[in-house]
């Protein structure tokens, strides 16, 4: 039986081992390892043969010493309390590194959204966030889009929070539709974000990315648009899968035409230029100079790392590389940028988005990109700067520089405000 791990222990262990790093008294630790607050809520929602169904729901707001919470809602069936709580103290991680005025927060759904029809989806988005609004808001707490939600979703919470509030709050949510004050850039940040941040690495460790070999394990809407990203910035990229396996071409694939089979046939291993068929975990194997995971969490294990070949690997995905693994990655000298500072794309746009609504729309897409790359450079040349400077790379992994100046960034507001 595999082992299920708890969230919640990782993100802990994570946070302890930065407050040990930066020389924190244990206090603070006690007071950032347990979030501000947590809203639990039922959601009923009547089904077709007309009886109801009583479906659990959670709010998670972190921490507040940078800015009002910050993170998307997700809906699905595996979905617990603390998977909430972890992954709003990571979103709090994640924004003060990526330098926005936001704490972090985190919402979901314990529900399989793919067995409800339209109208109950509609019930059960509308409920949920009919039961959270009197804890969030333009200042208060944004949600966003995240697993199984999307921009229609967040027009529903959207819709609700003005009915309820008896006013037009297009900042309430981001990763809306367009038509509701939303970018259309938000599609691509995230994938573009990764590109970005695999290109300033690249620059620094492997001499450019003009050249360099890539695989991509999850070709869904990140996977895609890193390999489109990076294909445009000269990158070859060799090798992408999905859920039902991975192709591999020398020469490299063109990501479009792959997305198009993708859709057409319903999986990357139909494109008839590839040269090899393989398992989504064989890519991952693949002597590559950069691997990017996009998938799911936990997929480079203590098993198959040292079989790692890439030089750098950029998490996509949340949480792709366990503890143990990137100690392993660490000694063998692979360099893994982490999920906190490489898949910031989707929340720097939010950012952006909401600043753009707060102001009555000032911004277009390609505004709001260049502000996205600008952001990111800025934020791979400092994590790395800092890793350089102030940590033997040997030992420690680029993580432990990005949680450390994170973490310490929450700390200092904190302070100032008299909360530590």
């Amino acid at each position: 039986m595999v082992e299920v791990r708890d969230p919640l222990v990782e993100a802990r262990r994570q946070l302890r081992r930065a407050i040990d790093l930066l020389g924190h008294p244990d206090y603070v630790y006690e007071v950032l390892a347990e979030p501000e607050r947590v809203i639990q809520v039922k959601v009923p929602v009547r089904m077709d043969d007309g009886s109801v169904k009583v479906f659990m729901g959670w709010r998670s707001q972190h921490n507040s010493a940078l800015g009002p919470y910050k993170g998307g809602v997700r809906y699905h069936p595996s979905v617990t309390m603390n998977e909430v709580i972890a992954l709003s103290m990571w979103m709090t991680w994640k924004n003060s590194l990526a330098g926005l005025p936001y704490g972090g927060g985190k919402g979901g759904v314990r529900v399989n959204p793919k067995v409800l029809t339209p109208r109950q989806l509609e019930e059960l988005s509308r409920r949920y966030f009919e039961a959270i609004s009197d804890f969030v808001g333009i200042d208060q707490d944004i949600p966003a889009p995240d697993v199984y939600t999307d921009p229609q979703v967040m027009a529903w919470y959207f819709d609700e929070y003005s009915r309820i509030k008896r006013g037009y709050y297009t900042g309430v949510v981001t990763g809306k539709p367009p038509e509701l004050g939303g970018l259309q850039a938000r599609v691509v940040a995230t994938g573009y974000g990764v590109a970005v941040a695999v290109r300033e690495a690249a620059k620094k460790l492997l001499g450019g990315i003009e050249g360099k070999t890539v695989a991509v394990q999850g070709f869904g809407n990140v996977g895609y648009y890193t390999a489109k990203y990076l294909s445009e910035m000269g990158a070859r990229v060799v090798a992408v899968s999905d859920s039902r396996g991975g192709i591999y071409s020398s020469k490299g694939l063109d990501p479009d035409e792959v997305l198009s089979v993708k859709r057409r046939e319903g999986s990357v291993i139909h494109y008839p230029g590839a040269e090899k068929k393989m398992s989504p975990m064989d890519v991952l194997e693949l002597d590559v100079d950069v691997l990017v995971p996009a998938a799911i969490e936990g997929v480079i294990t203590e098993e198959n790392a040292p079989r790692i070949k890439a030089k750098l690997v950029a998490e996509g995905a949340n949480g792709p590389t366990t503890t143990e693994a990137e100690k392993i990655l660490t000694e063998r000298g692979v360099v893994v940028l982490p999920d906190i500072l490489v898949n910031a794309g989707g929340v720097i746009m939010s950012h952006i988005e909401w600043v753009n609504n707060r102001m009555g729309g000032w911004i277009t897409d390609e505004e709001a990109l260049k502000k996205l790359e600008y952001k990111m450079t800025d934020n791979v040349s400092r994590v790395l700067g800092y890793w350089q400077k102030k940590l033997d790379t040997s030992k420690h992994p680029l993580r432990d520089a990005a949680y450390m100046i994170a973490v310490d960034r929450v700390v200092k507001a904190m302070k100032l405000r008299g909360l530590l």
